[in-house]
């Protein structure tokens, strides 16, 4: 039976997700230096791809079957290929900063969408302002870089935007379609499967080398990402859309990028200045805005 608030489950599921996701920035930046963006994504959804179907297989979980998923799977699955693509294009054209900014207005979208897709989800005005003061410390965060002139970053930045608006789309899709009722094993399969089809033949077309530096440290950082990120965290993630209510569970979304920045100091080295708590603090205080009790 799904539930209409979030329990202590939820809340700690999507606390220790919300740090896997920041240790992923942290992850994708070690293995860049040997193995391409778009590549390694494109690899590490066939991998994953792997390693659920496989334990699905062992948890005796039915994938192929006549249950309505497949024009829904595919297209959450094109959705979550040009996602993915979009930040990759766009951030060649903006700061990592502003780009962190923009792709998180999807809660926002998540939020619209709901209102016509999901109406027994609406929104209150306390939710709207929670996930407002959740998204004012993702700015506090990153605020510094986003209003230093960069040419035509409009360019990336409409494409983080556009990119947003895809991973809202892909959590309506999920939530609104026959996928609701289907398998989580069989929702990720079809985004990572369409990914590793998708997303390979786009990094030869973009001119990557691919693997071009190899080195225990570049292959932990893409067996992280494989194993725990896109097979593991993936999992619970479409296990809770299914089960919570999508608005609830996207405003803590914001917290990723803070726990991004974290992880950056802790394992990178990177400076963690008074912005970054106060930053943890709004976002913090919205969340728990935007999720406590009528």
């Amino acid at each position: 039976m799904p539930k209409h608030e979030l329990d202590r489950l939820a809340i700690g599921l999507m606390a220790l997700l919300c740090t896997i996701w920041g240790l992923q920035q942290v992850a994708i930046k070690l293995t860049s230096v040997g193995i391409s963006p778009v590549w390694q994504a494109g690899v590490r959804s066939l991998g994953a791809t792997a390693i659920v179907f496989g334990w699905a297989a062992l948890r005796g979980v039915r994938l192929f079957g006549r249950d309505r998923t497949l024009l829904p799977g595919l297209f959450a699955g094109l959705l979550f290929a040009a996602e993915f693509a979009l930040i990759f294009l766009g951030l060649q054209l903006t700061s990592a900063s502003r780009g962190v900014i923009f792709l998180y207005t999807a809660p926002f979208f998540v939020a619209l969408g709901a209102v016509w897709l999901l109406p027994h989800e609406h929104m209150r005005r306390a939710q709207w302002a929670g996930m407002a003061m959740a998204f004012s410390g993702v700015v506090v965060l990153f605020a510094e870089h986003l209003f230093v002139p960069a040419g035509d970053a409009w360019m990336g930045d409409l494409m983080i935007v556009v990119a947003a608006l895809l991973w809202a789309a892909t959590t309506l899709t999920v939530k609104a379609s026959a996928l609701a009722r289907a398998s989580v094993e069989k929702t990720l399969l079809y985004q990572l499967g369409v990914s590793a089809l998708a997303l390979p033949p786009l990094s030869y077309a973009l001119g990557e080398p691919g693997v071009f530096a190899p080195t225990p440290l570049v292959w932990a950082g893409l067996l992280f990402q494989t194993v725990i990120v896109a097979g593991a965290s993936y999992l619970a993630w479409f296990w809770l859309v299914r089960e919570y209510p999508a608005t609830r569970l996207s405003s803590f979304s914001f917290l990723t990028p803070v726990m991004g920045v974290l992880a950056g100091g802790v394992f990178l080295g990177e400076p963690l200045t008074p912005a970054v708590f106060a930053a943890l603090a709004l976002v913090g205080t919205g969340i728990w805005v935007a999720n406590r009790p009528a």
